[in-house]
C-alpha cells in the first residue's frame, strides 16, 4: 500500500503537508492523498500573492477519477508556485513529497504548527 509518510514535515487531516524552512511553508499533497485520487491530469493555477486563512481552499486537483480541493496548512501568503505541475500534473503521483510540491507560503504565524499533526500522529491518524 502506497503510504509514504515522511518526518519533519506537519500534516492536515485534508491530507496535505507541510515543511517549514524558516517562515517559508512548501505545501503538497501526501502519498496517500494522491494514491486516493489516481492519475492526476490537472492542477489549477495557484495565485501569486494570495492571502490564505488555514484551511482555506489553495488549489484544486484533478484526477481520472475526481476534483479535490488542497487547503492551506497554514495562514499565509504564497510566495511561489510550482509552475511544472502545470504542464505536468502527474509529478504529484511519482513525487509527492518532492518534485510534486505545489506551492511556498510565508507563514504568518508559527502556532497556527500547533493545529498540524506530526508523522506519528498523521500515521495512526490514517490507520483509523
Amino acid at each position: 500500500m502506497a503510504n509514504k509518510v515522511i518526518e519533519n514535515l506537519y500534516y492536515t487531516k485534508s491530507d496535505e503537508w507541510l515543511k517549514v524552512e524558516d517562515n517559508i511553508g512548501i505545501i503538497g499533497i501526501t502519498d496517500y492523498a494522491q494514491d486516493q485520487l489516481g492519475d492526476i491530469v490537472y492542477l489549477e493555477k495557484v495565485e501569486m500573492g494570495k492571502k490564505l486563512k488555514q484551511g482555506e481552499i489553495l488549489t484544486t486537483i484533478e484526477s481520472v477519477k475526481a476534483v479535490s480541493d488542497v487547503y492551506a496548512p497554514v495562514n499565509g501568503e504564497v510566495t511561489e508556485v510550482n509552475e511544472k505541475l502545470l504542464d505536468d500534473a502527474s509529478i504529484i503521483n511519482k513525487d509527492p513529497y518532492g518534485e510534486g510540491w505545489i506551492a511556498k507560503i510565508k507563514i504568518d504565524n508559527k502556532d497556527d504548527l500547533k493545529n498540524l499533526m506530526g508523522a506519528q500522529e498523521y500515521s495512526e491518524y490514517r490507520k483509523e
